[in-house]
């Protein structure tokens, strides 16, 4: 045998045995994922209780998810008795939109909430006061409205409290719509998972807002919860100055503080003895809070970092590399819980009893009217490869987005393009105007600034996608494609907000029938004794009729998301 005959077999048995390890590899990959899924089911508890910890305005800045600039010990542990998910995004790259894809289990752009905001609903219903002022911040064509779902579209937390969980949420609401009465136990600052009856399964939400975006430019005097000359990164989309750097040392700072808040909730379940008996999720409701980040459907404002525990710490230091979108959220506490997802929910369970078989090849992403500045774009994206259409070409890049503009690396970006000291790729966000269509390779290409969609050797690729994009957007009825003024006349063809019908009673022998005629209206009741103050007890969701007993009150109420409530109605 020659020497090249020697050569060439021992590379084909390289080559072959590189073969073999790549396969079992992927093999365990797969299997990993599916081990999360699958098998989880059977060691849990019927009715687990559930934690959600939420951030805000974050993407993967912490040492779990490869970012080792500052030290996140609450997080770092509870990642290593958890799942990290690798591959975890919003559809939508800022708070409200998000939120309402979030509690709905469907894309916001699928039920008229995609523009950012419809209106200040945060809590309950504003002023007319509140309402004049908010609308300042919105083109002078829109009013504030709620965005209003298809009938059967509910807050997923009813499907929870009507099979016996205690649902408490603290305390951001944020959904593009008002809750409806019948969603929570609670949902305040004092909202808590002690509150709920003992032994009762619960699911409980706190929302940490020290890290969102306006917190970099409101707490820039507070001191730093960082050193003062941390060594930090600067993306190549921002200026590499000292007050980028300390805009982002802000950030970090800020990251330091939501992680010891973390720990404080995580110790206060263990105190209480369910820290091993309750699936703990922490993840953030979209991207960065830098320029270039929230807002934009890069990765940098829709991937998210994603950790789960489970009790026992079953699966821990694993990571799971499927593609999960938040519409898959709502599902998935169903399928925890044991509660088959409605079939309108969009979503698919990642977890649980109904968890899916298939992981989805796309994750989907859309951007429209953020406050005052009006927009129009989707994307497709696979494990490597992102794809983003412009419907509006010919608009600049940058929008101006007031409330961004407070920022000082903002502010910073802005006055170094008056200057004419941009670099190449801090100009591309300043561009006149936006090209059709963008792609990118993401394994390659990261912060995404090398457009590849003109590039005849992505050609098969870039159709693939665009075909995938606009399958999606007529799958889901796009309703971000019709013009805001329209929609919101098809919302309210009368000029105004619908209001739900009052709940109509029928009582024979003591047992009452209850029904709202308006159609996907949740209906809420109380039964009161005398001297007995109905404020103090959360609504009911009706379902079966009721038993009412000499001397005691039913009261009554009807909510069909985006509609006014309806008038309290009293059975005796």
């Amino acid at each position: 045998m020659t020497l090249y005959s020697k050569l060439l077999s021992v590379c084909i048995l390289f080559l072959f045995s590189m073969a073999i390890l790549m396969s079992c590899d992927q093999s365990k990959s797969k299997t990993n994922a599916a081990s999360t899924s699958g098998s989880l089911s059977q060691n849990l508890n019927v009715k687990p209780n559930i934690l959600w910890i939420v951030a805000e305005d974050m993407s993967e800045y912490i040492p779990s998810f490869g970012d080792s600039t500052i030290v996140t010990p609450y997080l770092s542990k509870l990642a290593a008795e958890g799942v990290c998910y690798d591959n975890f995004y919003s559809p939508h790259p800022v708070c409200a939109p998000a939120r309402a894809a979030i509690i709905t289990g469907m894309y916001a752009n699928s039920i008229g909430a995609s523009h950012m905001r419809t209106g200040p609903w945060f809590g309950g219903r504003p002023s007319e006061k509140i309402l004049r002022e908010y609308q300042k911040a919105m083109p002078p064509e829109i009013t504030p409205y709620e965005a209003i779902p298809p009938p059967g579209v509910k807050m997923f937390t009813e499907y929870l409290r009507k099979q016996g969980y205690y649902c408490s949420n603290n305390s951001k609401e944020d959904y593009q719509f008002i809750k409806t009465p019948t969603a929570w136990d609670d949902s305040s600052n004092k909202a808590h998972w002690r509150n709920r009856e003992p032994g009762q399964p619960f699911f409980s939400v706190f929302n940490i807002g020290v890290t969102h975006e306006a917190q970099i430019w409101k707490k820039q005097n507070d001191s730093l919860w960082v050193d003062q000359d941390l060594e930090v990164q600067v993306p190549p989309y921002l200026p590499d100055t000292e007050i980028a750097k300390q805009d982002i040392r802000r950030m970090y700072s800020n990251i330091k503080e939501m992680d010891q808040k973390v720990g404080d909730i995580l110790e206060e379940l263990k105190d209480d003895g369910l820290l091993d008996n309750t699936i703990i999720f922490w993840y953030t409701d979209h991207g960065g809070p830098l320029p270039r980040q929230k807002r934009m459907l890069y990765d940098s404002g829709l991937k998210v970092p994603m950790i789960i525990r489970f009790p026992a710490r079953q699966f821990a230091g694993q990571r799971d590399r499927r593609l999960i979108s938040f519409i898959d959220l709502a599902p998935t506490l169903l399928s925890l819980a044991s509660i088959a997802p409605p079939s309108h929910i969009q979503g698919k369970a990642f977890l649980g009893k109904y968890a899916r078989t298939q992981e989805p090849v796309y994750i989907f992403g859309a951007a429209d009217r953020f406050d005052e500045t009006t927009d129009r774009i989707r994307s497709v994206k696979d494990k490597r490869f992102k794809y983003i259409k412009h419907y509006y070409p010919e608009k600049p890049m940058f929008l101006e987005v007031a409330y961004r503009n407070q920022m000082p690396v903002m502010k910073e970006l802005l006055r170094l393009r008056e200057e004419g000291n941009l670099t190449d790729e801090q100009s591309l966000w300043f561009r006149d105007q936006k090209p059709n269509e963008e792609l990118f390779d993401l394994q390659k290409d990261p912060f995404e600034l090398h457009n590849l969609a003109d590039d005849h050797a992505y050609k098969s690729k870039l159709e693939e996608m665009r075909e995938a994009c606009n399958r999606w957007v007529i799958d889901i009825n796009d309703t971000g494609m019709i013009p805001e003024e329209t929609l919101i006349f098809n919302l309210h063809p009368q000029g105004f907000q619908p209001k739900t019908e009052a709940v109509q009673a029928n009582k024979k022998n003591g047992i009452v029938e209850l029904y709202s005629t308006t159609e996907g209206a949740s209906i809420g009741y109380k039964i009161v004794n005398p001297g007995v103050n109905s404020e103090e007890f959360s609504w009911n969701i009706y379902s079966d009729p009721i038993e009412l007993h000499k001397n005691e009150t039913l009261i009554t109420i009807a909510h069909r998301i985006g509609y006014l409530p309806s008038d309290i109605v009293k059975v005796n």
